[in-house]
C-alpha cells in the first residue's frame, strides 16, 4: 500500500502540487470568495453577511464572552490530597476536612480517638436451660455452660483540630473489631494531614 492511488474524482488526476491533492486550499481572504465550504459565485443582492451560519445578521449577533473558568472548589487539583474518606460526620475531601461545623484545612490537622466502648462475656439463657435438662439425663450437660457469648457496647469518639477549629463526633462500637478499623481510618487520615 505504498503507492498512492490517483484521486479519480480530480481533474489533474491528483499529481503533486496541484489542487485536487493533499489538503484542501487555503480558507479564502475575502467572504464569498471561491473556496473550501464556499460557492464560487458572488452574493445574490440584498444578502446579509452572517456570524457563524446561523443566519442572524452580523451586527444583531450577541458579543462572544470569554469561557467561563470552573469554580476553584469544583475538582481538586492532581495530588491535592486524600479523597473519599468519612468517619462518622467528619469527611475529607481534596484538601478539606468538612464537618457540620464547617471546613477545615487537611494538612496540619491533628486527629485522635478515644475508645468508649466495652464487650461483655456471658453465658446465654438458653445455654444454662438446656445445661440443667440435659444434666438429669445424662451428666453431659455441663458441657452446655461453655457456650459464651460477646456483646459489645458503647462509642468511639474521633476529634479532628485544624485551623482553630475543633469537631468530635461519635461512632457506635458493633463489635470488638470496631475501635481497630477506627483506628487505622485515623492513621491514614493523619498521613494525608503531613
Amino acid at each position: 500500500m505504498s503507492d498512492q492511488q490517483p484521486n479519480p474524482y480530480a481533474g489533474d488526476n491528483g499529481a503533486p502540487g496541484s489542487p485536487g491533492y493533499g489538503y484542501p486550499p487555503p480558507y479564502p481572504a475575502a467572504p464569498g470568495g471561491a473556496g473550501y465550504g464556499y460557492p464560487a459565485t458572488p452574493p445574490a443582492p440584498g444578502y446579509q453577511p452572517t456570524v457563524g451560519g446561523a443566519g442572524i445578521p452580523a451586527q444583531a449577533q450577541p458579543p462572544v464572552m470569554p469561557p467561563a473558568q470552573p469554580p476553584a472548589y469544583a475538582v481538586a487539583p492532581h495530588g491535592a490530597g486524600g479523597s473519599g474518606l468519612s468517619l462518622g460526620d467528619i469527611t475529607i475531601a481534596g484538601d478539606q476536612i468538612i464537618t457540620p461545623s464547617g471546613a477545615m484545612p487537611l494538612r496540619g490537622a491533628m486527629w485522635n480517638a478515644s475508645d468508649f466502648s466495652r464487650t461483655e462475656t456471658k453465658i446465654p439463657t438458653h445455654a444454662v436451660v438446656l445445661a440443667i435438662i440435659f444434666f438429669l439425663f445424662c451428666l453431659l450437660g455441663l458441657l452446655f455452660l461453655l457456650m459464651k457469648e460477646k456483646t459489645t457496647t458503647g462509642y468511639i469518639q474521633v476529634t479532628v483540630t485544624s485551623g482553630g477549629r475543633h469537631h468530635s463526633t461519635m461512632i457506635p462500637a458493633v463489635d470488638a473489631g470496631t475501635f481497630p478499623w477506627v483506628m487505622n481510618q485515623i492513621n491514614y487520615a493523619r498521613s494525608l494531614s503531613i
